[in-house]
């Protein structure tokens, strides 16, 4: 039997069974009740946590690269940041916050690999969890590395960024029901193959949040939104806050924030000012505020956030490879 690694974390500094589905990474997939499985730094992992510790597994095993295997697991968790800590804050400055905090402990942001975040977030478009983590399996599937085989399971690497600026990508990506994105896939991955460093965008974590944001604005498809989701889960812009249907709808029916009505077009002046808010409210680490009340707005956590093992099922789409790209709206994707 294979050993498990473990990693000393109480429960309310990570929970597993929202952050891993809450749709800030779409290719961690519970295999079985209460254990995930995904492919990260090249290699398969499996993790489960108990009430202190992250558990997990390295596939194929290896003996001589477990404690690079665990600051891997910490710096993709983001470990080093005390999360109690920071509820305490949020808690005394804001008292919605204040009221989920106890039913929605352990919600922290991910540090991710920036080129798998910037492709995974193009999917996301005018688009639902279960559907956009089909598309980044396609992704993976058809232009990724094999990486091997678990439990009949094949599993593969992100794909790399030449690998989708190919001439031919727009239209595989389309027959496979990218619809619109396949374009945005392709051309972006054009774009940073023509940048002079391939390093151009993890290069993004060492300049300014405004700098981050408007770099990756100049790519094709990315709006602000997919902008400030890059910035928040992979460039350390921990100040980044997107604004989509349940932020907005947040800020109107919990903040009174708006004047206007939710149901209106959201303009680049209201998107300004909503991120403003919330950090001045917030502070240093707004986005991950941010990421808690958007998972605790999430239709599939509200009934099951005070129980770990809870399992969550997510609709989905009909996917359609005709689909059109969306028009007359602000760009927010």
């Amino acid at each position: 039997m294979k050993s498990w690694r473990s990693i000393r974390c109480k429960i309310s500094e990570l929970r597993l069974d929202i952050c891993l589905v809450n749709g800030q990474s779409f290719r961690w997939k519970q295999h079985i009740e209460g254990e995930w499985r995904s492919v990260l730094k090249g290699k398969i992992w499996t993790l489960k946590q108990t009430e202190s510790e992250i558990l997990y597994q390295v596939h194929p095993p290896e003996k001589n690269n477990m404690e690079k295997n665990d600051s891997i697991l910490k710096d993709y968790f983001q470990l080093d940041v005390n999360l109690e800590d920071l509820y305490m804050k949020w808690s005394e400055n804001d008292e919605h916050f204040k009221k989920l905090a106890p039913s929605f402990s352990g919600i922290r942001n991910f540090r991710q690999d920036p080129v798998e975040n910037l492709f995974s977030f193009i999917c996301s478009s005018n688009n639902n969890i279960q559907r956009i983590s089909s598309m980044v399996d396609k992704l993976c599937s058809h232009y990724g590395r094999n990486v091997g085989i678990l439990d009949d399971v094949e599993y593969f690497s992100f794909p790399t960024v030449m690998s989708l600026s190919g001439n031919e990508v727009e239209q595989k990506l389309r027959d496979l029901g990218f619809g619109y994105r396949a374009k945005y896939i392709n051309q972006t991955a054009k774009q940073i193959m023509a940048k002079e460093s391939p390093d151009w965008l993890i290069s993004l974590r060492g300049v300014s949040y405004e700098e981050a944001h408007q770099a990756l604005m100049s790519l094709c498809g990315v709006g602000a939104k997919v902008a400030d989701c890059v910035c928040m889960m992979s460039l350390d812009k921990h100040e980044a806050i997107p604004i989509d249907t349940h932020v907005w709808q947040i800020a109107n029916r919990d903040y009174k924030l708006l004047k206007s009505s939710p149901t209106k077009t959201l303009t680049d002046k209201t998107y300004r000012e909503i991120g403003d808010f919330f950090r001045s409210l917030w502070g240093e680490y707004a986005s991950w505020a941010q990421s808690v009340l958007f998972s605790a707005d999430l239709k599939k956590f509200n009934k099951e956030a005070k129980s770990p093992s809870s399992k969550k099922r997510t609709k989905g789409k009909t996917t359609d490879k005709n689909e059109k790209s969306p028009e007359k709206r602000t760009k927010l994707s």
